[in-house]
């Protein structure tokens, strides 16, 4: 019997867990696998996102309906990302994570870079040359110039068709390419998890065992509440298909810790398990790659207040409610990429001014942090996507999950 690729996919996680646990830091000589399915995974996104979003926009055929389109995204992911930041300032506050820690053994260095200002990451989404940002991989501007060079296809009207059916055949021909890489999803997943595993075993998670409950248990939550009644109730589709729809980017995401690493694979998944039509996936999805974080977002207002509890600061309301602004705003040009979140970090702890020393405090568990955070934020863009799509009559309701 042949097992499906979300089948394949777990026990190759279950695998990488054991016999990293076992074998410990000597299962690096196969982080080899799990980089080369990164490669893989990266090589795809660029031409993917710049052709899938072009022919979304462009086949929309109507500028109006792409700004609804697009006021609906962005106040969906600001909404669940203020919701999340809250989430995680009710456990820290709860928790209590940096009270009594000794961290001694783990603390270690980190290189702060400062972050831009919002005005700054603002006039960064325009490209002064939009093949260096495409070579450079700059999601944010590539976006900007695929929704510019979609719209103006679509204004010249059938002057523009042969651009259009060069694009349509690339996005084509990258899904095709999608759906080959993701055939060795379990060889590297198992690449990626298994040297995590053997190298931070359980040393370093005990001291903070309470920030990463924090975290996972505000990331749960955050999925059972928000995007299980955001589906039900916006598109009438059961929670239970909508997490088994999205399960293989999810165990993705989680071993990857890249939104854009996994990118390709949710746009697999919410169009072939969820239903969703390639003209909101390829508009909601690349958007909300680069610029939601509700996973991000909860792990900051934990962080946060880990990082005053241990310094004996006490935030009051005011700061709190600071921190749930500037981790909203924040995530709006956070790259989807490993290790974004400790950037994004820096900013909300200056808000309300905390040490940024205190960073080094987690830097020690940040990678297993970032797999937990980097689930919630696929998960969170599927949801969106799924939302955008039943309210804009582009959901397929008779859709059923296949996770081949």
């Amino acid at each position: 019997m042949k097992l499906n690729l979300l089948t394949q996919i777990f026990i190759a996680f279950i695998l990488a867990i054991l016999l990293g646990w076992i074998v410990g830091p000597s299962i690096e000589v196969i982080k080899p696998l799990g980089d080369l399915f990164l490669r893989l995974i990266k090589f795809i996104i660029v031409p993917l996102v710049l052709s899938s979003l072009i022919i979304g926009v462009a086949s929309i055929g109507d500028v109006k309906k792409l700004g609804r389109m697009g006021t609906k995204t962005i106040a969906y992911y600001l909404v669940t990302t203020a919701i999340a930041v809250s989430i995680g300032l009710v456990l820290g506050n709860l928790f209590d994570p940096g009270k009594g820690v000794n961290v001694s053994g783990v603390q270690k260095a980190v290189e702060v870079k400062q972050p831009t200002s919002i005005v700054e990451t603002l006039l960064n989404i325009v490209p002064i040359n939009p093949f260096k940002s495409l070579v450079d991989g700059e999601m944010l501007q590539i976006i900007f110039f695929a929704l510019f060079l979609g719209i103006g296809m679509t204004l010249i009207g059938e002057k523009g068709k042969t651009l259009y059916k060069f694009f349509d055949d690339l996005a084509e021909t990258m899904y095709k390419i999608t759906g080959i890489v993701m055939r060795f999803a379990p060889i590297g997943i198992l690449g990626l998890v298994a040297p995590v595993v053997g190298k931070y075993g359980l040393d370093v998670l005990l001291p903070l065992s309470k920030v990463i409950l924090a975290v996972l248990i505000g990331s749960i939550l955050h999925a059972l509440l928000v995007y299980s009644s955001s589906v039900k109730f916006f598109a009438k589709m059961s929670p239970l298909k909508f997490f088994k729809g999205i399960a293989p980017a999810m165990l993705v995401a989680f071993s990857t810790s890249s939104s854009a690493g996994t990118l390709p694979v949710t746009i697999k998944n919410t169009e072939e398990n969820l239903g969703v039509s390639k003209r909101v996936s390829s508009f909601v999805l690349p958007l909300g790659a680069t610029i939601n974080m509700d996973g991000t977002a909860l792990y900051q207002g934990v962080s946060a207040l880990f990082i005053a509890q241990f310094f004996g600061i006490d935030l009051t309301l005011s700061q709190q409610i600071t921190i749930v602004l500037t981790a909203t705003l924040a995530s709006i040009g956070t790259a989807g990429v490993p290790g974004a979140g400790l950037i994004m970090l820096t900013m909300v702890l200056q808000s309300v001014n905390l040490p940024i020393e205190g960073i080094g405090l987690i830097a020690g568990i940040d990678r297993i942090l970032d797999m937990i955070r980097t689930t919630i934020n696929i998960t969170g863009d599927a949801s969106a996507a799924v939302v955008v799509a039943a309210t804009e009559g582009e959901l397929s309701e008779d859709m059923s999950v296949n996770v081949l």
